[in-house]
């Protein structure tokens, strides 16, 4: 098994640590806080997203096709944007497809460990 502990998103946020335990007030404080830092954060790759634009662009004009693929919440997301593609952008609805572990059943519930079995 491939050892991810190291990756960030793996990571606790040290800002969030025990927020189980703190009031609404400081747990809305948390949240707001930690969304100021996404604007910063993509300010500072806005030239690698143009590029990932670009090249998504020019790959869809080729032809090629986008597939999201994902367990969990990060699937149903996928899920959600690929079929919101085609009625947001009028772009033909075979462009994007999304792809969840677990199949359409874990859309609505969650299926514990889909994405660790290779069926799935």
């Amino acid at each position: 098994m491939i050892d991810r502990s190291e990756l960030k998103t793996e990571q606790q946020n040290p800002a969030s640590y025990k927020i189980d335990e703190q009031t609404i007030r400081e747990i809305l404080e948390v949240i707001n806080r930690e969304d100021q830092t996404i604007a910063l954060k993509i300010s500072k790759v806005i030239s690698e997203i143009e590029k990932t634009v670009q090249l998504t662009t020019a790959a869809l004009r080729k032809g090629k096709k986008i597939v999201y693929i994902g367990a969990g919440t990060s699937g149903r997301l996928g899920v959600l944007d690929a079929s919101e593609m085609p009625p947001t952008f009028s772009v033909p609805p075979d462009w994007f497809n999304g792809i969840i572990a677990g199949g359409d059943d874990a859309l609505r519930r969650s299926i514990e460990g889909a994405e660790d079995k290779p069926e799935n």
